[in-house]
């Protein structure tokens, strides 16, 4: 089978593709054969060797959400998986024909749902979902998401309005990602490329933000924090620009809170919520009412072209891999 690496730090082309055996599962785990797998962005810190949460060790191997079918059970896992057409976030060797996976936290695929779609079941709606939460959104409410045309925040931006927001305030790399925002539940779009962004939010919302989710860091939180409303609230669930923020206390003194999310730590503390809540990113996929964007599909063989275009800041939406 094939499974792709790099033995380098470096750009895109030190990904490699190297046949190996089959992976075996373990414990606690299922074997996939993969039907599509989804990129993440935060990746291609990780293979380029700049990344601010961590450089892990050399073989490095990107993770991904795949899609597939559970061909073998573990020691210790029910087997009536086997067969089984399932979404799962998989930590390391994602890009493969097969994969070993966490039973316990497997997204069954519902009857009609497609890959695409399919591939956000178990860790990108989930997030988009809980980092809204985690701002406890009021029905009414005026919520800014940031990164909107991202695989994460286009998912964010639909539920914010299935949340029950009254307005939802966008915010991209680019003008020229405007329409495909507004496509996907933004009333208005902001370009985070002018100079004057922040003033634009204001001016879009006077009385401040209820609600925001920032997964971009750096200046661009700090800066955020200044538009939160007495008692808003803002979320920190990422990092994209590879730069920590550096959050100004005397901004929370105007009755403004800070809090962060993060997937793993949630499914750690709260496992049995953290279920619920892939039964309902499901329910919201089947039913139609959380739509994934394709921005481009590549091959397996050619893994390089997957990360220029997680790297390429005009693309809108999810980048898939094919096996």
């Amino acid at each position: 089978m094939r499974r792709v690496r790099y033995h380098e730090y470096g750009g895109p082309e030190v990904l490699t593709v190297e046949e190996v055996e089959p992976p075996v599962p373990g414990e606690g785990q299922v074997l996939i054969r993969t039907e599509v797998i989804g990129g993440s962005f935060v990746d291609t810190a990780m293979r380029a060797g700049t990344s601010t949460f961590g450089q892990p060790p050399l073989p490095g191997s990107p993770h991904g959400d795949v899609v597939g079918t559970v061909e073998e059970v573990g020691p210790d896992v029910d087997p009536s998986w086997t067969g089984r057409r399932v979404a799962a976030l998989v930590a390391a060797d994602a890009y493969a024909d097969l994969v070993v996976a966490d039973a316990d936290w497997l997204a069954p695929v519902p009857d009609g749902v497609d890959a695409a779609p399919a591939s956000n079941l178990a860790m990108p709606g989930p997030v988009a979902l809980l980092a809204l939460r985690a701002g406890q959104v009021a029905t009414g409410e005026t919520v800014l998401v940031h990164a909107a045309a991202g695989n994460i925040g286009h998912l964010a931006t639909q539920l914010a309005k299935l949340e029950g927001a009254g307005r939802v305030i966008a915010t991209v790399g680019s003008a020229a990602k405007r329409d495909f925002v507004l496509a996907h539940g933004a009333d208005t779009v902001v370009s985070l490329a002018d100079a004057d962004w922040a003033e634009q939010v204001r001016a879009a919302a006077p009385d401040g933000i209820d609600v925001a989710l920032d997964s971009v860091g750096g200046a661009t939180t700090a800066t955020t924090l200044g538009l939160i409303a007495p008692r808003g609230r803002l979320v920190v669930y990422g990092a994209a620009g590879n730069e920590l923020p550096d959050l100004p206390v005397r901004e929370l003194l105007a009755l403004r809170s800070v809090t962060g999310f993060g997937l793993l730590g949630f499914r750690a503390a709260f496992p049995d919520e953290a279920r619920a809540h892939l039964a309902e990113i499901a329910e919201h996929t089947a039913a139609g009412r959380l739509r994934t964007a394709v921005a481009v599909t590549v091959p397996l063989s050619e893994p390089a072209k997957a990360h220029e275009a997680l790297e390429d800041r005009t693309r809108s939406g999810r980048v898939l891999i094919i096996p």
